[in-house]
């Protein structure tokens, strides 16, 4: 097995992997046989040993707007997820200053879910011990896949919507000069990862859809990182209508609700630090069960549907296992968004599948136990109601400088309790802060190549 020992990929190289050696390439993707084969690390991207970026375009019958619907497909990181992508980023920045050594330091990682999945991943590669910090009432899943890595489980009281307890429990770890905290609600490497990767990825997936430009770009924010791509997009199409979406059930940015939700990875109670909200424009609600419910039907009564929508038999059989609860928030979110902006054939709205259905086979079961006999009438209805259903009702326009203040309020809030002064939050408000944060990632490039030692 081959050992890396300095680090791996450069955001360039995440980007766009071809330009990677092509012997390192290959042997990159020949160790994704191997799940735990550190040149994994080189397979971090959103593209397929084709260079393609890994998406599926929803079917209309299936979503109801004349617009497409691009979807980009998380699963097939390594790990199971793109969060690993910034769990790799913030841990390779680490190194990079001279922070954290394999073997002297531990890695801490607040989460939800994923990004504490790909925390272990990545410290497993890289070897570093890992402790993942997150509520108690996540799926059975992200437990087993974070033990199987080595990582260890530090679990907080509640749920996804209590992760201030999180942050509460890490403020304890930072104690301790030995543990290096990947803060994904704080620190810039995953704002850089996703601007960079994401965003490339986003465009790159339209660019071959339709009228080929992104009209909206859909995310539902966690940690924030994933709407990053959204600064990328408009480099390119500076009309790209913004949406970030949330449980109804913790509105936190739609009118600083706080509450309960089921929707793993997304809807924290508080705007997060990397989150740029200067480029959001919209914040739409979605009922939490409609996603639980929206990925019982996308994943389980296929061929029900087919009937229905009088579509071939296996016309939607490529949909099978690419979606989890979030990915149905973000599908209904790019519906609701379609219908908003009154979008039309050929042009597109982009989201992001963050993970597969591997991760929510619990909480399914926990539905149907909730909901018992579910019959095909049940699931046409549900379908009815939550996907061709779906309307532009509860989405909130933030571009104005009201709503601004009032989001940049709600951060301050947060992170002033955490030891971030008024004249950093004061920056955050200047698109040239975001702007020069992501500059930085040719420096970090150039000095990981030059540390890179690989050897076989």
């Amino acid at each position: 097995m081959a050992k890396v020992l300095s680090a791996g990929p450069t955001y360039a190289e995440m980007r766009r992997p071809a330009t990677l050696p092509a012997a390192l390439r290959a042997r990159a993707l020949d160790a994704r046989a191997h799940e735990l084969d550190p040149l994994n690390l080189f397979n971090i991207t959103w593209r397929n040993s084709e260079d393609r970026v890994r998406h599926v375009v929803l079917p209309r019958e299936l979503t109801g707007v004349a617009a497409n619907v691009v979807v980009l497909l998380g699963r097939d990181f390594p790990s199971g997820s793109h969060k690993v992508g910034p769990a790799y980023a913030t841990l390779m920045e680490g190194e990079l200053a001279g922070e954290i050594r394999p073997g002297e330091n531990t890695i801490i990682g607040p989460s939800t879910g994923n990004f504490g999945i790909g925390t272990a991943y990545i410290a497993k590669l890289m070897g570093y011990r890992a402790i993942v910090i997150m509520p108690e009432q996540m799926s059975a899943e992200r437990y087993d896949r974070i033990r199987r890595y080595g990582g260890e489980l530090e679990l907080t009281p509640g749920s996804e919507s209590d992760v201030i307890l999180v942050l509460e429990r890490t403020e304890h770890f930072k104690q301790d000069p030995k543990n290096k905290v990947l803060a994904q609600f704080e620190l810039l490497p995953n704002y850089r990862f996703h601007r960079c990767v994401t965003g490339d990825a986003a465009l790159d997936a339209a660019a071959a859809v339709g009228d080929g430009r992104v009209a909206a770009f859909v995310s539902a924010p966690g940690s924030a990182g994933t709407i990053a791509a959204a600064d990328e997009i408009r480099t390119r199409f500076a009309d790209c209508a913004v949406v970030a979406v949330e449980p109804k059930e913790c509105s936190t940015l739609y009118d600083n609700g706080r509450g309960t939700h089921r929707i793993e990875g997304i809807g924290d109670k508080m705007v997060t630090l990397i989150h740029n909200v200067l480029t959001t424009d919209y914040v739409a609600l979605v009922h939490d069960d409609d996603c639980v419910k929206g990925l019982k039907v996308l994943e389980q009564a296929r061929p029900l549907l087919e009937r229905k929508l009088r579509l071939p038999a296996g016309a939607q059989a490529h949909l099978g296992g690419w979606f989890g609860i979030s990915s149905v928030c973000n599908i209904i979110g790019a519906i609701k968004t379609a219908k908003l902006l009154h979008l039309a054939p050929g042009q597109n709205v982009v989201t992001v599948a963050t993970d597969g259905f591997d991760r929510y086979p619990s909480v399914i079961a926990d539905l149907e136990r909730r909901s018992g006999p579910i019959g095909d009438s049940t699931l046409l209805k549900w379908y009815d109601g939550i996907f061709r259903g779906a309307t532009a009702g509860e989405m909130l326009d933030v571009r104005s400088g009201v709503q601004k203040e009032r989001l940049f309020r709600q951060k301050r809030e947060v992170w002033s309790r955490f030891g971030y002064g008024d004249d950093y939050l004061e920056r955050m408000k200047s698109q040239a802060f975001w702007d020069e944060e992501y500059a930085k990632i040719e420096t970090i490039d150039r000095d990981l190549a030059l540390r890179r030692d690989l050897v076989a």
